[in-house]
C-alpha cells in the first residue's frame, strides 16, 4: 500500500508568489535545506494576507498563530532557480483555516514539494482563539475550491 501523497499540479492552486532562491537557501547537499520550504509557505500566506487587506502585521488586533504544518518532497530546488509558491485555502473555520501550498520549480506543471499550514487567529493581546474578522473570511474564502 502505497499513501504517499502525489505531487499537485499548477492548476489546483488560485493564488501564485514568484520567489527567487538565495545563495544562503542551499545547504551541504546542493540543494535548498528544509527549513526554507517552511518560510516560503509562510511568506506566500502573509503576503496573500496583507496584499488583501486582511492583515497588517504591526497592528492587526488579530493574528494567525501556526498550529500545524506539514510538507512533502518530491524534487530538489535549489539557488540559482525561482520558484513559484502556490496557494489555496482548504477550509476557513470559525476561527481557523488551513492554507495548502505548492513549491514549483519556474514552468514545471508539477509541484517540488506541497503541503500545509494551519492558523488559529487569535486576539493579539490575549493569545485567545476569536472568530475570523470580516476582511480575512473574505480573502481565504477567495482561495477555497
Amino acid at each position: 500500500m502505497n499513501d504517499r501523497p502525489s505531487a499537485h499540479r499548477r492548476a489546483h492552486y488560485r493564488h501564485f508568489l514568484p520567489i527567487q532562491t538565495r545563495w544562503s537557501d542551499n545547504d551541504a547537499y546542493g540543494h535548498v535545506n528544509n527549513v526554507v520550504y517552511y518560510s516560503w509557505f509562510d511568506t506566500v500566506v502573509n503576503e496573500y494576507l496583507i496584499a488583501a487587506g486582511a492583515l497588517d502585521i504591526e497592528t492587526s488586533p488579530v493574528i494567525g498563530l501556526v498550529v500545524e504544518t506539514k510538507c512533502n518532497y518530491f524534487s530538489e530546488l535549489a539557488f540559482p532557480q525561482r520558484v513559484d509558491a502556490g496557494m489555496r485555502v482548504a477550509r476557513a473555520g470559525r476561527s481557523s483555516v488551513r492554507y495548502e501550498i505548492a513549491l514549483f520549480a519556474a514552468d514545471a506543471e508539477t509541484a517540488s514539494a506541497q503541503g500545509h499550514f494551519i492558523h488559529v487567529y487569535v486576539d493579539r493581546a490575549s493569545r485567545r482563539p476569536v472568530p475570523l474578522p470580516a476582511a480575512l473570511r473574505a480573502a481565504v474564502e477567495r482561495l477555497c475550491p
